[in-house]
Protein backbone atom coordinates (compact mmCIF):
# COMPACT_ATOMS: atom_id res chain seq x y z
CA UNK A 1 0.00 0.00 0.00
CA UNK A 2 2.79 2.29 0.94
CA UNK A 3 4.29 2.16 -2.55
CA UNK A 4 1.25 2.61 -4.42
CA UNK A 5 0.48 5.41 -2.48
CA UNK A 6 3.81 6.77 -3.53
CA UNK A 7 2.81 5.81 -6.94
CA UNK A 8 0.15 7.96 -6.79
CA UNK A 9 1.53 10.87 -5.11
CA UNK A 10 4.62 10.89 -8.30
CA UNK A 11 1.23 10.91 -10.74
CA UNK A 12 -0.45 13.69 -8.99
CA UNK A 13 2.82 16.01 -8.53
CA UNK A 14 4.50 15.18 -11.97
CA UNK A 15 1.77 17.38 -13.86
CA UNK A 16 2.59 20.28 -12.12
CA UNK A 17 5.98 20.82 -10.81
CA UNK A 18 7.01 22.22 -14.20
CA UNK A 19 4.18 24.70 -13.77
CA UNK A 20 5.14 25.35 -10.44
CA UNK A 21 8.42 26.09 -11.00
CA UNK A 22 8.01 28.39 -13.81
CA UNK A 23 5.86 30.39 -11.70
CA UNK A 24 8.25 31.09 -9.24
CA UNK A 25 11.03 31.53 -10.97
CA UNK A 26 12.53 34.38 -12.56
CA UNK A 27 16.73 35.57 -14.10
CA UNK A 28 16.12 39.43 -13.22
CA UNK A 29 18.96 40.86 -12.07
CA UNK A 30 17.51 44.13 -10.95
CA UNK A 31 17.90 45.92 -7.46
CA UNK A 32 14.95 44.25 -6.14
CA UNK A 33 13.02 46.37 -3.14
CA UNK A 34 10.43 44.11 -1.47
CA UNK A 35 6.47 45.33 -1.41
CA UNK A 36 4.95 46.70 1.57
CA UNK A 37 2.75 44.21 3.59
CA UNK A 38 -0.46 44.75 5.25
CA UNK A 39 0.34 49.08 4.84
CA UNK A 40 3.72 48.41 6.34
CA UNK A 41 6.77 49.56 4.84
CA UNK A 42 10.11 47.85 5.43
CA UNK A 43 13.44 50.10 5.32
CA UNK A 44 14.10 49.55 1.92
CA UNK A 45 10.82 50.49 0.33
CA UNK A 46 11.03 53.70 2.48
CA UNK A 47 14.71 54.58 1.70
CA UNK A 48 14.80 53.25 -1.97
CA UNK A 49 18.31 53.62 -3.21
CA UNK A 50 19.85 54.88 -0.13
CA UNK A 51 18.87 51.70 1.20
CA UNK A 52 20.81 50.04 -1.61
CA UNK A 53 23.78 51.72 -1.33
CA UNK A 54 24.31 51.38 2.38
CA UNK A 55 24.02 47.61 2.30
CA UNK A 56 25.93 47.21 -1.30
CA UNK A 57 28.63 49.37 -0.02
CA UNK A 58 29.05 47.79 3.05
CA UNK A 59 29.16 50.51 5.52
CA UNK A 60 28.25 48.32 8.25
CA UNK A 61 30.23 44.77 8.48
CA UNK A 62 26.60 43.09 9.79
CA UNK A 63 23.89 44.50 6.89
CA UNK A 64 20.94 43.35 10.22
CA UNK A 65 23.26 46.94 11.62
CA UNK A 66 21.49 49.65 9.42
CA UNK A 67 17.58 48.06 9.43
CA UNK A 68 18.07 48.51 12.70
CA UNK A 69 18.73 52.20 13.23
CA UNK A 70 16.22 54.61 13.77
CA UNK A 71 15.91 57.55 11.25
CA UNK A 72 16.80 60.86 13.50
CA UNK A 73 14.58 62.63 10.63
CA UNK A 74 11.14 61.82 8.60
CA UNK A 75 12.29 58.88 6.18
CA UNK A 76 10.94 61.40 3.03
CA UNK A 77 13.19 64.08 3.87
CA UNK A 78 16.40 61.90 4.27
CA UNK A 79 15.71 60.50 0.62
CA UNK A 80 15.10 63.57 -0.72
CA UNK A 81 18.36 64.67 0.71
CA UNK A 82 20.51 61.82 0.18
CA UNK A 83 19.65 61.68 -3.80
CA UNK A 84 20.97 65.38 -3.72
CA UNK A 85 23.82 65.69 -1.84
CA UNK A 86 25.25 62.19 -3.07
CA UNK A 87 26.16 63.92 -6.08
CA UNK A 88 28.06 66.57 -4.84
CA UNK A 89 31.99 65.95 -5.25
CA UNK A 90 33.59 64.31 -1.52
CA UNK A 91 30.25 62.91 -0.30
CA UNK A 92 30.71 60.66 2.09
CA UNK A 93 28.12 57.70 2.52
CA UNK A 94 29.36 56.73 6.04
CA UNK A 95 28.90 60.03 7.54
CA UNK A 96 25.56 60.47 6.22
CA UNK A 97 24.61 57.76 7.53
CA UNK A 98 25.96 58.63 11.13
CA UNK A 99 24.36 62.06 11.25
CA UNK A 100 20.84 60.90 9.98
CA UNK A 101 20.18 57.55 11.79
CA UNK A 102 21.15 56.50 15.54
CA UNK A 103 23.62 53.34 15.29
CA UNK A 104 21.76 50.45 17.81
CA UNK A 105 23.88 48.58 20.35
CA UNK A 106 24.22 45.02 20.69
CA UNK A 107 22.42 43.33 24.07
CA UNK A 108 24.38 42.00 26.66
CA UNK A 109 27.64 42.30 24.68
CA UNK A 110 29.08 44.67 27.46
CA UNK A 111 27.25 42.62 30.37
CA UNK A 112 29.89 41.49 33.08
CA UNK A 113 29.16 38.43 34.75
CA UNK A 114 29.91 37.47 38.12
CA UNK A 115 33.23 34.71 38.16
CA UNK A 116 31.54 33.89 41.61
CA UNK A 117 28.20 32.89 40.89
CA UNK A 118 27.00 29.99 39.38
CA UNK A 119 25.83 29.25 36.24
CA UNK A 120 22.06 28.92 37.02
CA UNK A 121 22.39 32.62 39.07
CA UNK A 122 24.32 34.03 35.95
CA UNK A 123 21.03 33.07 33.77
CA UNK A 124 18.82 34.30 36.70
CA UNK A 125 20.39 37.60 36.66
CA UNK A 126 20.70 38.07 32.68
CA UNK A 127 17.13 37.75 32.67
CA UNK A 128 16.52 41.49 33.47
CA UNK A 129 19.32 42.28 31.09
CA UNK A 130 17.62 40.65 27.81
CA UNK A 131 14.21 42.51 29.42
CA UNK A 132 12.70 44.79 27.03
CA UNK A 133 9.64 46.88 28.43
CA UNK A 134 6.34 47.51 26.38
CA UNK A 135 7.29 49.52 23.50
CA UNK A 136 6.23 53.11 22.93
CA UNK A 137 6.01 54.96 19.55
CA UNK A 138 8.77 53.94 17.53
CA UNK A 139 8.63 56.72 14.94
CA UNK A 140 11.69 56.38 12.53
CA UNK A 141 12.08 52.72 13.92
CA UNK A 142 11.60 48.95 12.22
CA UNK A 143 10.24 48.07 15.36
CA UNK A 144 6.87 46.80 15.46
CA UNK A 145 6.00 47.89 18.81
CA UNK A 146 4.55 45.40 21.32
CA UNK A 147 2.35 46.18 24.46
CA UNK A 148 3.59 43.97 26.92
CA UNK A 149 7.31 43.48 28.52
CA UNK A 150 9.51 40.54 27.00
CA UNK A 151 12.67 38.41 26.41
CA UNK A 152 15.05 39.49 23.22
CA UNK A 153 17.65 36.82 22.70
CA UNK A 154 20.63 38.76 22.79
CA UNK A 155 24.00 40.11 20.47
CA UNK A 156 22.39 41.94 17.31
CA UNK A 157 19.11 40.26 18.44
CA UNK A 158 17.31 43.37 19.46
CA UNK A 159 14.12 41.91 18.88
CA UNK A 160 11.28 39.42 20.21
CA UNK A 161 12.09 35.57 17.83
CA UNK A 162 9.03 33.40 17.33
CA UNK A 163 10.48 30.20 17.86
CA UNK A 164 13.27 31.10 20.49
CA UNK A 165 10.89 32.79 22.97
CA UNK A 166 9.30 28.95 23.48
CA UNK A 167 12.73 27.57 24.50
CA UNK A 168 13.41 30.95 26.40
CA UNK A 169 10.07 30.36 28.20
CA UNK A 170 11.50 27.03 29.40
CA UNK A 171 14.09 29.04 31.51
CA UNK A 172 11.52 31.68 32.65
CA UNK A 173 8.89 28.76 34.02
CA UNK A 174 12.18 27.73 36.29
CA UNK A 175 12.73 31.40 37.39
CA UNK A 176 8.86 31.19 38.22
CA UNK A 177 8.39 34.43 35.62
CA UNK A 178 4.86 33.73 34.87
CA UNK A 179 3.88 37.48 34.37
CA UNK A 180 6.37 37.47 31.86
CA UNK A 181 5.40 34.70 29.98
CA UNK A 182 1.85 35.78 29.87
CA UNK A 183 3.10 38.94 28.61
CA UNK A 184 4.80 37.43 25.86
CA UNK A 185 2.18 35.63 24.69
CA UNK A 186 -0.18 38.35 24.65
CA UNK A 187 2.37 40.10 22.71
CA UNK A 188 2.33 37.02 20.08
CA UNK A 189 -1.88 37.35 20.05
CA UNK A 190 -1.06 41.12 19.21
CA UNK A 191 1.08 40.12 16.09
CA UNK A 192 -1.50 38.04 15.20
CA UNK A 193 -4.37 40.17 15.77
CA UNK A 194 -2.36 43.26 13.46
CA UNK A 195 0.07 41.28 11.13
CA UNK A 196 -2.23 38.59 10.76
CA UNK A 197 0.86 36.24 11.83
CA UNK A 198 3.80 35.99 13.96
CA UNK A 199 6.76 37.40 11.93
CA UNK A 200 10.13 36.22 12.22
CA UNK A 201 11.07 38.94 14.79
CA UNK A 202 8.83 42.30 15.85
CA UNK A 203 10.62 44.23 12.63
CA UNK A 204 8.88 45.60 9.59
CA UNK A 205 11.53 43.72 7.36
CA UNK A 206 10.53 40.37 8.94
CA UNK A 207 6.37 40.23 8.48
CA UNK A 208 6.80 38.45 5.03
CA UNK A 209 7.30 35.47 6.89
CA UNK A 210 7.00 33.33 10.46
CA UNK A 211 8.82 30.93 12.16
CA UNK A 212 8.72 27.65 13.13
CA UNK A 213 5.08 27.67 14.64
CA UNK A 214 5.37 26.95 18.24
CA UNK A 215 2.83 29.54 20.00
CA UNK A 216 0.69 26.97 20.70
CA UNK A 217 3.09 24.91 22.61
CA UNK A 218 3.82 28.29 24.66
CA UNK A 219 0.10 28.15 25.39
CA UNK A 220 0.07 24.78 26.69
CA UNK A 221 3.08 25.35 28.93
CA UNK A 222 1.08 28.33 30.49
CA UNK A 223 -1.49 26.54 30.28
CA UNK A 224 0.36 23.76 32.66
CA UNK A 225 0.83 26.16 35.20
CA UNK A 226 -2.30 28.20 35.08
CA UNK A 227 -5.00 25.94 34.19
CA UNK A 228 -7.23 25.03 31.24
CA UNK A 229 -8.72 29.13 31.18
CA UNK A 230 -5.25 29.94 28.91
CA UNK A 231 -6.86 28.09 26.27
CA UNK A 232 -10.21 29.98 26.18
CA UNK A 233 -7.59 32.78 26.32
CA UNK A 234 -5.56 31.87 23.14
CA UNK A 235 -8.24 30.02 21.38
CA UNK A 236 -8.97 32.85 18.74
CA UNK A 237 -5.45 33.76 18.05
CA UNK A 238 -4.58 29.75 17.66
CA UNK A 239 -7.15 29.46 15.00
CA UNK A 240 -6.10 32.71 13.21
CA UNK A 241 -2.79 31.10 13.63
CA UNK A 242 -3.60 28.16 11.74
CA UNK A 243 -5.51 29.92 9.62
CA UNK A 244 -2.56 31.74 8.53
CA UNK A 245 -0.46 28.05 7.78
CA UNK A 246 -3.54 26.71 5.98
CA UNK A 247 -4.24 29.74 3.87
CA UNK A 248 -3.61 27.62 0.95
CA UNK A 249 -5.23 24.86 1.78
CA UNK A 250 -7.52 25.13 -1.61
CA UNK A 251 -4.05 24.38 -3.53
CA UNK A 252 -5.28 21.47 -5.97
CA UNK A 253 -2.61 21.30 -9.25
CA UNK A 254 0.08 23.23 -7.52
CA UNK A 255 1.29 24.63 -3.82
CA UNK A 256 -0.18 27.77 -2.69
CA UNK A 257 1.99 29.70 0.11
CA UNK A 258 2.68 27.21 3.01
CA UNK A 259 0.29 24.44 1.55
CA UNK A 260 1.20 21.19 -1.10
CA UNK A 261 -2.06 19.08 -1.69
CA UNK A 262 -0.83 15.70 -1.71
CA UNK A 263 -2.96 11.98 -2.05
CA UNK A 264 -2.98 12.17 1.88
CA UNK A 265 -3.79 15.54 2.02
CA UNK A 266 -2.63 19.09 2.56
CA UNK A 267 1.06 18.85 4.02
CA UNK A 268 2.78 22.17 4.37
CA UNK A 269 6.03 23.39 3.28
CA UNK A 270 8.21 26.94 4.91
CA UNK A 271 7.34 29.68 2.34
CA UNK A 272 8.17 33.51 2.80
CA UNK A 273 5.97 35.71 0.41
CA UNK A 274 8.74 38.24 -0.62
CA UNK A 275 11.32 37.49 -3.82
CA UNK A 276 13.86 39.62 -2.84
CA UNK A 277 17.17 39.84 -1.04
CA UNK A 278 16.23 39.36 2.50
CA UNK A 279 16.61 43.39 3.90
CA UNK A 280 18.72 42.40 7.55
CA UNK A 281 21.48 40.26 4.51
CA UNK A 282 20.66 41.98 1.51
CA UNK A 283 24.33 42.17 0.70
CA UNK A 284 24.72 38.59 1.40
CA UNK A 285 21.70 37.96 -0.47
CA UNK A 286 21.94 40.00 -3.50
CA UNK A 287 25.73 39.15 -4.64
CA UNK A 288 24.80 34.96 -3.76
CA UNK A 289 21.92 35.47 -6.25
CA UNK A 290 24.07 38.16 -9.06
CA UNK A 291 26.95 35.62 -8.84
CA UNK A 292 24.73 32.15 -9.79
CA UNK A 293 22.46 34.57 -12.40
CA UNK A 294 20.02 33.23 -10.10
CA UNK A 295 16.33 35.33 -9.57
CA UNK A 296 13.00 35.37 -7.54
CA UNK A 297 13.11 31.81 -6.80
CA UNK A 298 16.34 31.59 -5.12
CA UNK A 299 15.37 34.80 -3.09
CA UNK A 300 12.06 32.84 -2.09
CA UNK A 301 13.98 29.53 -0.79
CA UNK A 302 16.69 31.78 0.77
CA UNK A 303 13.82 33.86 2.39
CA UNK A 304 12.10 30.83 3.11
CA UNK A 305 15.20 29.03 5.17
CA UNK A 306 15.12 32.16 6.87
CA UNK A 307 11.50 30.96 8.08
CA UNK A 308 12.44 27.51 9.06
CA UNK A 309 14.77 28.99 11.56
CA UNK A 310 17.20 26.22 10.42
CA UNK A 311 19.36 29.44 8.65
CA UNK A 312 20.91 27.97 7.02
CA UNK A 313 21.43 23.94 6.59
CA UNK A 314 22.11 20.88 4.05
CA UNK A 315 18.66 20.23 4.91
CA UNK A 316 17.70 22.68 1.86
CA UNK A 317 20.31 21.93 -0.21
CA UNK A 318 20.05 20.11 -3.85
CA UNK A 319 23.34 18.56 -3.22
CA UNK A 320 23.54 18.24 0.35
CA UNK A 321 26.67 20.66 0.76
CA UNK A 322 26.45 24.01 -0.83
CA UNK A 323 24.02 26.95 -0.41
CA UNK A 324 23.95 27.55 -4.12
CA UNK A 325 21.95 24.49 -4.54
CA UNK A 326 19.01 25.78 -2.24
CA UNK A 327 15.21 24.78 -2.34
CA UNK A 328 13.46 25.03 0.81
CA UNK A 329 10.03 25.55 -1.25
CA UNK A 330 10.61 22.10 -3.07
CA UNK A 331 10.98 20.24 0.46
CA UNK A 332 8.20 18.97 2.92
CA UNK A 333 9.62 19.79 6.33
CA UNK A 334 9.27 16.70 8.92
CA UNK A 335 9.55 19.41 11.80
CA UNK A 336 7.38 21.72 10.41
CA UNK A 337 4.32 18.88 10.12
CA UNK A 338 4.99 17.62 13.13
CA UNK A 339 4.52 20.95 15.00
CA UNK A 340 0.91 21.68 13.23
CA UNK A 341 0.25 18.36 14.02
CA UNK A 342 0.89 19.53 17.40
CA UNK A 343 -1.44 22.56 17.02
CA UNK A 344 -4.23 20.45 15.52
CA UNK A 345 -3.67 19.19 18.85
CA UNK A 346 -4.27 22.25 20.72
CA UNK A 347 -7.01 23.10 18.94
CA UNK A 348 -9.10 20.32 19.61
CA UNK A 349 -8.55 21.44 23.21
CA UNK A 350 -9.55 24.51 22.98
CA UNK A 351 -12.86 23.97 20.29
CA UNK A 352 -13.85 20.77 21.97
CA UNK A 353 -17.41 22.45 21.95
CA UNK A 354 -17.13 21.83 17.87
CA UNK A 355 -17.36 18.94 16.85
CA UNK A 356 -17.19 19.01 12.94
CA UNK A 357 -13.97 21.80 13.54
CA UNK A 358 -12.33 19.11 15.59
CA UNK A 359 -13.57 16.43 13.11
CA UNK A 360 -11.89 18.14 10.72
CA UNK A 361 -9.03 19.10 12.97
CA UNK A 362 -8.11 15.15 13.64
CA UNK A 363 -8.08 14.43 10.43
CA UNK A 364 -5.80 16.31 9.09
CA UNK A 365 -3.45 15.44 12.49
CA UNK A 366 -4.18 11.61 10.88
CA UNK A 367 -3.46 12.89 7.64
CA UNK A 368 -0.08 13.99 8.27
CA UNK A 369 1.08 11.20 10.57
CA UNK A 370 0.59 8.88 7.49
CA UNK A 371 2.32 11.30 5.06
CA UNK A 372 5.05 11.02 7.26
CA UNK A 373 5.29 7.39 7.93
CA UNK A 374 4.62 7.12 3.99
CA UNK A 375 6.92 9.70 2.32
CA UNK A 376 9.19 10.99 5.12
CA UNK A 377 9.98 7.01 6.98
CA UNK A 378 13.45 5.66 5.42
CA UNK A 379 13.26 2.22 6.63
CA UNK A 380 16.70 1.12 5.82
CA UNK A 381 17.98 3.68 8.25
CA UNK A 382 15.15 4.04 10.70
CA UNK A 383 14.53 7.32 10.65
CA UNK A 384 12.63 10.80 9.24
CA UNK A 385 13.51 12.38 6.36
CA UNK A 386 12.10 15.79 4.84
CA UNK A 387 10.54 14.85 1.53
CA UNK A 388 11.17 16.55 -1.84
CA UNK A 389 7.79 17.05 -3.39
CA UNK A 390 9.39 18.40 -6.96
CA UNK A 391 11.57 15.64 -7.36
CA UNK A 392 9.17 12.95 -5.30
CA UNK A 393 12.08 11.49 -2.85
CA UNK A 394 13.32 11.45 0.51
CA UNK A 395 16.11 14.84 0.72
CA UNK A 396 18.85 12.21 2.14
CA UNK A 397 19.87 14.22 5.12
CA UNK A 398 19.22 13.33 8.39
CA UNK A 399 18.74 15.66 10.79
CA UNK A 400 17.45 16.10 14.20
CA UNK A 401 14.08 16.91 12.18
CA UNK A 402 13.88 13.41 13.27
CA UNK A 403 13.09 13.73 17.02
CA UNK A 404 9.74 15.99 15.99
CA UNK A 405 7.51 13.28 15.57
CA UNK A 406 8.43 11.44 19.17
CA UNK A 407 8.07 14.89 20.90
CA UNK A 408 4.54 15.12 19.68
CA UNK A 409 4.14 11.54 20.09
CA UNK A 410 3.09 10.84 16.18
CA UNK A 411 5.12 7.98 15.73
CA UNK A 412 4.76 4.20 16.34
CA UNK A 413 7.14 2.65 19.02
CA UNK A 414 9.32 0.64 16.75
CA UNK A 415 9.84 3.42 15.14
CA UNK A 416 10.79 5.66 18.03
CA UNK A 417 13.08 2.76 19.19
CA UNK A 418 15.19 2.88 15.24
CA UNK A 419 15.23 6.55 16.12
CA UNK A 420 16.51 6.34 19.42
CA UNK A 421 19.19 3.91 18.06
CA UNK A 422 20.19 5.84 15.15
CA UNK A 423 20.95 8.99 17.23
CA UNK A 424 22.85 6.77 20.02
CA UNK A 425 25.06 5.68 16.87
CA UNK A 426 25.73 8.61 14.75
CA UNK A 427 24.23 11.92 16.46
CA UNK A 428 25.29 11.78 19.86
CA UNK A 429 28.62 13.93 20.35
CA UNK A 430 30.94 14.94 24.00
CA UNK A 431 28.89 18.14 23.89
CA UNK A 432 25.22 16.81 22.97
CA UNK A 433 23.80 15.89 19.66
CA UNK A 434 24.78 17.32 16.34
CA UNK A 435 22.30 18.80 14.13
CA UNK A 436 23.22 17.34 11.08
CA UNK A 437 26.06 14.51 9.66
CA UNK A 438 27.19 17.26 7.34
CA UNK A 439 30.08 19.58 7.90
CA UNK A 440 28.99 22.26 4.77
CA UNK A 441 30.41 25.13 7.06
CA UNK A 442 26.32 26.08 7.39
CA UNK A 443 25.81 27.09 11.09
CA UNK A 444 22.77 24.52 11.76
CA UNK A 445 25.18 21.38 10.31
CA UNK A 446 27.72 19.87 11.91
CA UNK A 447 29.87 20.13 14.50
CA UNK A 448 26.95 22.88 15.80
CA UNK A 449 24.46 22.13 18.13
CA UNK A 450 21.80 24.18 19.02
CA UNK A 451 19.46 24.17 22.64
CA UNK A 452 16.30 23.89 21.02
CA UNK A 453 17.54 20.38 18.99
CA UNK A 454 18.71 19.01 22.78
CA UNK A 455 15.02 19.76 24.48
CA UNK A 456 13.51 18.31 21.37
CA UNK A 457 15.30 15.40 21.29
CA UNK A 458 15.70 14.79 24.99
CA UNK A 459 12.02 14.74 25.20
CA UNK A 460 10.84 13.08 22.39
CA UNK A 461 13.07 10.27 23.77
CA UNK A 462 11.78 10.29 26.99
CA UNK A 463 7.86 10.00 25.78
CA UNK A 464 9.02 6.62 24.32
CA UNK A 465 10.81 5.42 27.34
CA UNK A 466 14.31 5.51 25.86
CA UNK A 467 15.55 7.69 29.53
CA UNK A 468 19.18 6.31 29.70
CA UNK A 469 19.79 8.00 25.83
CA UNK A 470 17.82 10.91 26.84
CA UNK A 471 19.59 11.74 30.11
CA UNK A 472 22.99 11.24 28.74
CA UNK A 473 22.50 14.11 26.08
CA UNK A 474 21.02 16.06 29.13
CA UNK A 475 23.86 15.34 31.06
CA UNK A 476 26.27 16.20 28.22
CA UNK A 477 24.90 19.28 26.85
CA UNK A 478 24.81 20.78 30.90
CA UNK A 479 28.50 20.34 30.82
CA UNK A 480 29.00 22.04 27.95
CA UNK A 481 27.43 24.94 28.89
CA UNK A 482 28.89 25.02 31.64
CA UNK A 483 32.20 24.91 30.58
CA UNK A 484 32.07 27.55 28.44
CA UNK A 485 30.54 29.49 30.79
CA UNK A 486 33.50 28.99 33.00
CA UNK A 487 35.46 29.86 30.88
CA UNK A 488 34.06 33.04 28.86
CA UNK A 489 31.44 34.08 31.33
CA UNK A 490 28.78 33.24 28.73
CA UNK A 491 25.98 31.48 27.10
CA UNK A 492 25.89 31.66 23.45
CA UNK A 493 23.95 31.01 20.85
CA UNK A 494 25.25 27.85 19.58
CA UNK A 495 27.86 25.04 20.55
CA UNK A 496 30.58 23.01 18.92
CA UNK A 497 29.06 19.37 20.16
CA UNK A 498 31.97 17.52 18.40
CA UNK A 499 34.77 19.24 20.27
CA UNK A 500 33.97 21.08 23.64
CA UNK A 501 37.42 22.98 23.36
CA UNK A 502 36.34 24.60 19.90
CA UNK A 503 33.89 27.78 19.37
CA UNK A 504 30.67 26.68 17.42
CA UNK A 505 31.16 28.20 13.25
CA UNK A 506 29.57 28.83 10.41
CA UNK A 507 26.38 31.16 9.63
CA UNK A 508 26.56 34.95 8.20
CA UNK A 509 27.16 36.66 11.39
CA UNK A 510 30.12 35.87 14.40
CA UNK A 511 29.20 33.94 17.19
CA UNK A 512 26.29 36.06 19.29
CA UNK A 513 25.95 35.90 23.35
CA UNK A 514 23.02 36.47 25.37
CA UNK A 515 21.42 34.29 24.89
CA UNK A 516 17.52 33.65 25.56
CA UNK A 517 17.26 30.15 24.25
CA UNK A 518 20.61 28.60 25.67
CA UNK A 519 19.75 30.04 29.26
CA UNK A 520 15.78 28.75 29.15
CA UNK A 521 16.92 24.63 28.05
CA UNK A 522 19.90 25.03 30.37
CA UNK A 523 17.94 25.62 33.78
CA UNK A 524 15.17 23.66 32.14
CA UNK A 525 17.66 20.97 31.96
CA UNK A 526 19.14 21.56 34.95
CA UNK A 527 16.16 21.34 36.73
CA UNK A 528 15.08 17.81 34.48
CA UNK A 529 18.03 16.39 35.31
CA UNK A 530 17.98 17.12 39.10
CA UNK A 531 13.78 15.71 39.38
CA UNK A 532 14.85 12.21 37.92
Amino acid sequence: MRYFLAFLFLLFVSCKTETNQKAETSTSSEHFVSQPNKGVQPPDVLLGSLFIDVQLQEVFPDSKTFVDCTAKYPYEEIRVKYNTEKKKEGFDLKQFVASHFDIPPSVSSDFKSDPNKSAVEHVKVLWPVLKRESDSNQEGSTLIPLPKPYIVPGGRFREVYYWDSYFTMLGLVESGEFELIGNMLDNFAHLIETVGHIPNGNRTYYITRSQPPFFAQMVKLLAKEKGDTIYTKYKEALKKEYEFWMDGRMATNQPIRHCVNTPNGIVNRYYDSGDTPRQESYREDFFQIQKLAGGKKMYRDLRSGAESGWDYTSRWFANKKDIETIETTDIIPVDLNALLYGLEEVLTVCYADDAAYVAALKTSMANRATFLDTYCWNAKEGIYEDFNWVRQQRTGVQSLAMVYPLYFKMTSQIQADAVAGYIKEHFLKPGGVVTTLNNTGEQWDAPNGWAPLQWMTIIGLENYGHHDLARTIAERWVALNEKVYRNTGKFVEKYNVEDMGLEAGGGEYPLQDGFGWSNGVYLALKSHLEKK
